[in-house]
């Protein structure tokens, strides 16, 4: 698939703030035609980049959400057995069960014969078992897919295929080398500021800075649940509206954990005591 080039611009125009680097990277695995893996925490927008490459580039979006235990029949095809059992009770002759009119595509075999331009997303990978990612290395290294009693599937030139991982598991060496990969961490202070002020109304530059640079640091605090951009984002949108002062104010937005919401207050007050000393 030939596309121009990505740009800095072209995402924000859509709404996704991201580096000079991702960028780089995106273009990379596009020119190469090679998979893009985005391994990172969870909430740091690697799924929602690929709705945005998805609406920016006018690609139809197929999406496999990946979850444990998921098997071929639920991620590459599965037999109409109910129409095939019509076949049979009609008698009728010489009918080849294994036709693809019996074929129940699902989302990678889609992926891998639509007609349109698409953009293929292998939702957090990492939730899946060995046993599956064993399953995709043929549809990423060779772009086709196996079925017994069919045959082997050539994939379309036209996809962008993405994986995005949370890290919840160590992915296998054999699935990274088919890839280009990317570790997308939580955005820097610049990029969260922009965020702000594109998701939150009557906010200025100053202001959003100063919430960005606070989510920076409660980010750091060794949290067990660590706030995802979203949360950031809703957090202030609240605060702002209310016009609340206090960054104790509506924790329960930002921090999902007892614990996490103790730690915060009790830095707080140690930064407090400093500054009055």
């Amino acid at each position: 698939m030939k596309i121009n080039d990505l740009t800095i611009d072209g995402l924000e125009q859509e709404n996704y703030f991201a580096t000079q680097e991702l960028i780089d990277v995106v273009n990379a695995a596009i020119f190469l035609d090679k998979p893009l893996l985005i391994e990172g925490p969870a909430g740091t927008g690697k799924t929602y980049l690929a709705k945005t490459l998805s609406a920016l580039l006018n690609l139809e979006l197929i999406r496999l959400q990946c979850h444990e235990g998921i098997d071929e029949d639920k991620s590459v095809y599965e037999w109409n057995y109910k129409k095939q059992l019509l076949s049979i009770q009609k008698s009728e002759e010489n009918e080849n069960l294994f036709d693809e009119k019996y074929l129940i595509k699902r989302p990678i075999l889609s992926a891998l014969t639509t007609e349109e331009n698409s953009l293929f997303l292998i939702d957090e990978i990492d939730r899946s078992d060995e046993e599956f990612e064993a399953l995709l290395l043929e549809i990423l290294a060779e772009n086709q897919v196996t079925i017994p009693e069919f045959g082997t599937i050539k994939g379309s030139e036209n996809r962008i295929t993405i994986l995005t991982s949370n890290s919840t598991r160590e992915l296998s060496d054999a699935l990274r080398r088919r890839c280009i990969y990317y570790y997308l961490d939580f955005p820097s202070i610049e990029i969260e500021t922009k965020v702000f002020m594109n998701s939150i109304e009557d906010i200025d530059e100053n202001e959003a800075r100063k919430y960005a640079s606070l989510v920076s640091f409660i980010r750091s605090l060794s949290l067990n649940k660590i706030p995802s951009l979203i949360e950031s984002v809703e957090w202030v949108k609240y605060n702002n509206s209310k016009d609340q002062e206090s960054v104790r104010s509506n924790l329960g937005i930002l921090l999902k954990d007892k614990s996490d919401q103790k730690k915060y207050v009790e830095k707080l007050e140690e930064s407090n005591e400093f500054n009055q000393e």
